[in-house]
């Protein structure tokens, strides 16, 4: 029997709690991007002064597509080095590389150069320190493993709350170039000391008096299978094609959250960007809530349950837009995508194992990255085509009608794949880090 570790000084069943709340506040750094349309309008201004020409909004933008999709491809990549590092060194890398990229764009001579210095290296900073967190909460809960996963990412999703009301004062007193090299340094520093106790548990390690479930039950994996197995499984396609749709949804409400009160609804500007911060709570609440869950009612039907809420919200405010179903519609969509960033990393283990957690996962969330250029792109060719944003619901109800069906049918544990040994060198990672 292994030494049952101590976790801060108290025993493991409640010290793993803090490595809970440490994955908290490294998110809530590493989720500002949610807070990018703050800067926008004092973006396009400065760029357009130093400059001489007028720099759109959407020039402004860009760097939150091109963060986003350097975020979700460094994501896979980064896997085996979480396991072959250990959780604690791969944070400490994603954390300068990301404050490295806040720091840099506070220097951008041009919106181009911010495309490479904040999308590039922030979000390739991100995608190597999302994964690790995560892994980490899903070792020490094999017992909560959906409320442990939820409650780590939280404070990504809970970002746009704290630091889009920190941009805002800052941009006012400082200036917006002086606010990102105020960001890219407190992130460094919060970022590298919350990485410091990150570690995985002992080899054979279970809380005491938790009992695995049986095979076969549908709360634990039929066995433990790498990133090869894992992607001969319909299961895998299953859960990656309701991952997109769902963020997909999720990152097209972002994308779309003001334009849509102000245009739509009527809405005054100054309200609405309040409520895009009030929206960014249901964003955080989203990941315990459904990640608990998908621990009490499984993956499969949790995300059927997201799916017909995003269904059922989107025909909302397309047949009665105003300021009510807006708000409604809104907090549904942010919360279903908040939901998904938790539904998907605990379906991913339940299903395949955390054996090669970090690799799998990070292929599966190649989908949010997808659905982080799908979303605000269709919500952008609907209004140009057609005048308006309505027309963006519908087509979202749709794409949540087929999620539901293909969630029905092929998000299910699988059966038969091979079993395989931990990863050469998991146990010494595992105890050591």
């Amino acid at each position: 029997m292994p030494v049952a570790p101590e976790v801060f000084g108290m025993p493991a069943e409640r010290g793993r709690w803090g490595l809970v709340a440490l994955g908290l506040l490294i998110n809530l750094c590493l989720g500002s991007i949610y807070s990018w349309s703050v800067f926008v309008t004092p973006l396009a201004a400065h760029f357009s002064a130093t400059l001489g020409r007028e720099v759109t909004a959407g020039e402004a933008l860009l760097p939150f597509s091109v963060f986003l999709a350097f975020f979700a491809v460094a994501m896979p990549l980064s896997g085996k080095y979480i396991e072959r590092y250990g959780p604690r060194a791969m944070t400490i890398a994603g954390g300068l590389l990301t404050g490295l990229g806040w720091l840099l764009a506070s220097t951008a001579t041009s919106v181009q150069v911010l495309y490479i210095v904040y999308g590039v290296i922030g979000g390739l900073g991100v995608g190597i320190a999302y994964g690790a967190p995560v892994a980490v909460a899903a070792r020490w809960f094999p017992d909560r493993r959906g409320l442990a996963v939820g409650l780590t990412l939280l404070g990504f999703g809970f970002s746009a709350f704290v630091t889009a009301n920190a941009a805002g004062a800052l941009i006012a007193a400082y200036g917006v170039m002086a606010t990102f090299g105020i960001f890219g340094a407190v992130f460094i520093v919060v970022l590298v000391l919350s990485a410091l106790p990150l570690r995985f548990p002992p080899e054979g390690w279970r809380p005491a008096g938790w009992v695995p479930p049986a095979p076969g039950t549908g709360t634990v994996p039929l066995c433990e299978c790498d990133r090869r197995a894992m992607l001969r499984t319909g299961a895998f396609y299953g859960l990656f094609l309701c991952y997109f749709i769902g963020c997909l949804a999720g990152l097209a409400a972002i994308s779309i959250a003001k334009p849509v009160g102000t245009e739509v609804a009527a809405v005054d500007a100054g309200l609405a960007t309040i409520l895009v911060g009030f929206f960014a709570v249901f964003n955080g609440l989203g990941r315990p809530a459904f990640g608990s869950l998908a621990d009490r009612i499984t993956p499969r039907t949790t995300a059927m349950l997201t799916f017909a809420l995003i269904a059922a919200a989107s025909v909302l405010i397309w047949l009665a837009p105003g300021v009510p179903a807006y708000v409604i519609a809104f907090a549904v969509l942010w919360g279903c995508l908040g939901g998904w960033l938790a539904i998907a990393p605990t379906a991913t283990a339940s299903y395949f194992g955390t054996c090669d957690y970090p690799r799998c996962y990070g292929i599966v969330f190649l989908a949010y990255g997808a659905g982080a250029i799908a979303g605000p792109q269709l919500a952008g060719f609907i209004r140009t085509a057609t005048g308006t944003y309505l027309g963006v619901f519908p087509a979202v109800a749709g794409l949540a009608a087929v999620g539901l069906i293909v969630a029905w049918l092929l998000m299910r544990p699988p059966a038969g794949v091979p079993a395989r040994e931990p990863l050469p060198g998991s146990a010494v990672e595992e105890q050591g880090n």
